[in-house]
């Protein structure tokens, strides 16, 4: 897959664990990892089809097995529930819609959940449910890892997505196949997935991401309103401090019609900025943007644009769904 940039920790060659009730389990950081993928939407599915292509052997899950049902044709296996998924798995990778929905999915496969197996937990959960989930390993033996991932469709598709990880250093070499396997980069940020510190870098990175995006959508609405071609803005900045890469391309999918399929939608991008206020408010500060920007996600979603790419939140500035 290319050379990776990759930012890690010396680790002891060998890394073992001891289980606190069931036999020891034991893999060396030359093992192809077992990789039990829970959730195949947009990004787990893009996920696990790279950690097959890696030469790790995956198992997947869907609550909806449809969705899950093409990556056979990648050499993935697809299981009917968690717990089928999550046997024998020497990483399990979490990417579902939210926190709760973790939780709900790894209480069903906590019968087969081996102790010592690592877990990445990939999911924007946000901080508080962060804690709930590392207590939930805490109870099953589980090794977790804090690792959120920046990016979206394309990225995930290219195994180009940057993971913000924390975690214990003396499983990271044998976590990094699979790190390596879905993302160019990754970032340590601590030495304790409870704390979060991964996921209140990913909330901050992701409140620019919102922000941007939203302001995107209110540009193109007024250039509209004010009878102003948006091209002649982007002549405007062009090659200056005030030109963005992301702007343009995000302007694109509205001008040309390219909402779908979403790399990001809608209904995940207001989640993710409810997660980003109440954290906000939970550390008492005001984002006054932040709310905003979440309220304008939701509006898009009322009008039926919530399965569309978060390009959509231009809707928002519009009465009634429009086709721009």
């Amino acid at each position: 897959m290319g050379t990776r940039d990759k930012i890690v920790t010396p680790t002891p060659a060998r890394t073992s664990w001891e289980p606190r009730e069931k036999e020891s389990h034991r893999m060396t950081v030359t093992d192809r990892p077992t990789v039990a993928v829970l959730g195949t939407g947009i990004m787990g599915a893009a996920m696990a089809r790279n950690l097959a292509a890696a030469g790790l052997p995956v198992r997947a899950w869907n609550r909806t097995r449809a969705k899950a049902e093409p990556l056979a044709e990648d050499g993935v296996r697809v299981t009917g529930t968690p717990a089928e998924a999550v046997e024998g798995a020497d990483v399990v990778l979490t990417m579902l819609y939210d926190g709760d929905t973790v939780l709900d999915v790894m209480r069903e496969a906590a019968p087969a959940l081996r102790p010592g197996t690592l877990w990445a937990q990939s999911t924007t959960a946000g901080t508080e449910l962060t804690g709930r989930l590392a207590g939930f390993a805490r109870e099953h033996g589980l090794e977790f890892y804090d690792a959120p991932v920046l990016g979206t469709r394309g990225p995930a598709e290219d195994g180009q997505l940057t993971v913000l990880a924390a975690g214990p250093e003396a499983g990271r070499a044998a976590l990094a196949p699979v790190l390596d396997a879905v993302g160019s980069r990754t970032v340590w940020t601590g030495e304790d997935g409870a704390e979060g510190s991964a996921s209140r870098l990913k909330l901050v990175a992701n409140n620019w991401v919102l922000a941007v995006t939203a302001a995107t959508g209110e540009l193109l609405a007024l250039a509209q309103a004010l009878g102003v071609d948006p091209r002649s803005f982007f002549d405007l900045i062009e090659g200056g401090p005030l030109d963005m890469g992301y702007l343009r391309a995000k302007s694109a999918l509205v001008l040309d019609g390219r909402l779908t399929p979403a790399s990001f939608a809608v209904a995940t991008a207001e989640k993710d900025a409810r997660l980003i206020t109440a954290a906000a408010d939970r550390g008492g500060v005001r984002l006054d943007l932040a709310e905003a920007t979440a309220d304008r996600f939701a509006r898009a979603a009322a009008q039926g644009h919530g399965d569309e790419d978060m390009a959509a939140a231009y809707f928002a500035s519009f009465e009634e769904k429009t086709d721009g």
